[in-house]
């Protein structure tokens, strides 16, 4: 039986595996029996460590129904996310909302290219082996900055009849952007039903620019600031084919071709200078405490 402390009226949520991926990328197996039994690829959770934690959106890596567990992967970029890293097997997680959004399509597929960028492969590996269950040959190319920080590249090139390793110095792979090697295969004629492209939003911005030449259904998945989950809060609004949309619960998948980058990119960008403040602050005084310990 899954297992869950039960305090007051919330459920605790176990860390039953913890694996550091690379320096900055970390996954973690949550023990979620509900959340387990509904999740699909595409969707995302919202999780608090504690009660005084900030609601931290995370798109679902991977579920297992028989064991009641969710997969998490999660880039060390915050606080919340920092704080996160140095839970252990055996921890446990306050809040486990989920699952939240849209599940991708998967219906009708018979050659699809998924197209990931960075830690944005743990998200794209997901849809990768849904696509590939549900009978569409899949081409898939995972793009990095260099060898040292490759992820989940067993568990994609599995889930792929086709898998390209790219990397930006050619320390791996073949050097180049993601874009590079999906320009070459739509020039030597594969024809696709869809390309789904999850990343940074430049990447995925640029995706769509190789595709539509080729009129190509873009689909790409969208991860601006959100808070609630529900579509009350309004924040995580993007516009896509000239109206409002909300990520949580319109997407997070969207026509990529319709999408506004632009538009994202400035509103993502909002809340850089108090970002780059708060690591500031939180630097000055972790740096404080290591002078005290010692």
């Amino acid at each position: 039986m899954p297992v869950a402390l039960k305090t007051g009226v919330s459920l605790l949520f176990k860390i039953v595996r913890k694996e550091v991926l690379n320096p900055n990328v970390t996954l973690m197996e949550i023990e979620a029996p509900f959340v387990a039994r509904k999740a699909k690829a595409g969707q995302f959770i919202i999780l608090r460590i504690d009660e005084y934690g900030e609601r931290l959106p995370l798109t679902v890596a991977g579920y297992d129904r028989e064991k009641g567990t969710v997969t998490i992967i999660f880039q060390l970029v915050g606080m919340t996310t920092k704080a996160l890293a140095q839970l252990n097997e055996g921890d446990y997680l306050q809040n486990f909302v989920g699952p939240l959004g849209r599940p991708t399509d998967v219906e009708g597929k018979k050659r699809v290219a998924v197209v990931g960028g960075g830690v944005g492969c743990a998200i794209a590996y997901p849809v990768a082996k849904a696509m590939h269950d549900a009978g569409a040959v899949v081409d898939g190319i995972m793009g990095f900055r260099n060898k040292d920080i490759v992820i989940l590249e067993k568990e994609f090139n599995e889930a792929c009849d086709n898998f390209y390793m790219m990397t930006d110095d050619g320390s791996y792979g073949e050097k180049g952007f993601v874009t590079v090697k999906l320009q070459q295969l739509l020039e030597a004629g594969e024809q696709y039903d869809e390309v789904i492209a999850i990343g940074p939003v430049p990447m995925m911005k640029f995706v769509c620019k190789t595709t539509e030449p080729y009129g190509v259904k873009t689909v790409v998945s969208m991860n601006p600031i959100m808070i609630d989950g529900t579509g009350m809060c309004g924040c995580c609004r993007v516009t896509v084919g000239g109206e409002t949309k909300f990520a949580c619960v319109d997407g997070p998948e969207f026509d990529g071709h319709k999408v506004d980058f632009n538009e994202l990119m400035n509103r993502n960008s909002a809340y850089r200078e108090q970002e780059a403040e708060m690591d500031s602050h939180l630097c000055r005084f972790e740096k404080l405490g290591q002078e005290l310990i010692k």
